[in-house]
């Protein structure tokens, strides 16, 4: 039992990290109708903007906003000049998203150079918790409880707010918002900022959690925050809260169990769920045949 428990937790920490990143994703492909393949570049930068503020300043939190103000810079950068002028071409998106995410990749490695950056857990997150044979590492709960807390206050701005119903209705009727006399170019900046600011916190937690940070991460987390989106509907925060859960545990189970099968058992988890609901768990039908 104290085997399962910890496995559980490490693969819900997993998820939550994956779901920060995944949720942007969602909220741009949700609401702009943007295939961002940049996203992942964002979650790199906030970790290595996040990473050396907080080994200058030995202090985790300025760390933290300021992988936050570092992806939503560069997310409002690349909408900006980037995005923008490929609106409504999902093969420019893809392609002009991918240069982007590359060319970041490679100025991470100007800055920062080229070999792997140590990331420490911070002193008043480090140790753990013992409950008889159970060990629960501090870490992993605060990034699971930074996942909640960012998972409720994205479901209370969507569905409390005046601009949550904006941006719903934005998603159903672009044209008809825009003639009510609101500016939705505004309101698809203030998402793809947001959904940036999201992964570069992502981008902070994971070094601890991994212990070390490198330019590849956001090839490989960004690639994993596709499939969760895919999983979970396109366009479905709450759909991808649940897909990033079940990527996160089934893969701490399958690397503890079947370490064979780690590697491809996100891929095998995709192919089932689309087998059976070509639209996600929760994605709508209308999306899944676009």
């Amino acid at each position: 039992m104290d085997i399962l428990v910890n496995i559980t937790i490490n693969g819900l920490a997993t998820g939550m990290l994956i779901f920060l990143l995944a949720a942007g994703l969602t909220l741009i492909f949700g609401l702009m109708d943007v295939l961002n393949f940049a996203h992942g570049a964002l979650f790199l930068w906030g970790a290595y903007v996040g990473i050396w503020t907080y080994g200058e300043t030995n202090n985790f939190v300025i760390g933290m906003i300021a992988a936050i103000i570092s992806g939503a810079l560069l997310g409002y950068l690349l909408e900006r000049f980037i995005i923008k002028p490929v609106y409504g071409n999902h093969i420019q998106q893809i392609l002009i998203t991918l240069g982007a995410m590359l060319v970041m990749g490679e100025l991470v490695k100007v800055v920062w150079g080229p070999n792997i950056i140590e990331a420490k857990v911070p002193p008043f997150l480090n140790g753990s918790w013992e409950f008889g044979d159970i060990i629960i590492i501090k870490y992993r709960i605060f990034i699971i409880l930074v996942g909640f807390i960012v998972f409720g206050g994205l479901l209370f701005l969507l569905n409390k707010t005046k601009l949550g119903l904006i941006v719903r209705a934005g998603v159903m009727n672009k044209e008809m918002v825009q003639a009510l006399g609101i500016d939705i170019r505004k309101i698809f900046l203030f998402v793809f900022i947001l959904g940036a600011a999201m992964a570069g916190l992502a981008g902070i937690l994971l070094g601890p959690y991994s212990g070390v940070i490198h330019a590849e991460i956001g090839l490989e987390y960004g690639i994993l925050a596709f499939i969760v989106v895919i999983i979970g509907g396109m366009g479905s925060v709450l759909g991808s809260a649940m897909a990033a859960v079940l990527v996160g545990i089934l893969g701490a189970y399958a690397a503890y169990f079947v370490p064979d099968l780690a590697v491809a058992v996100n891929m095998l988890i995709m192919l089932i769920i689309l087998i059976f609901k070509p639209s996600g768990l929760l994605g709508s039908e209308e999306v899944a045949k676009q």
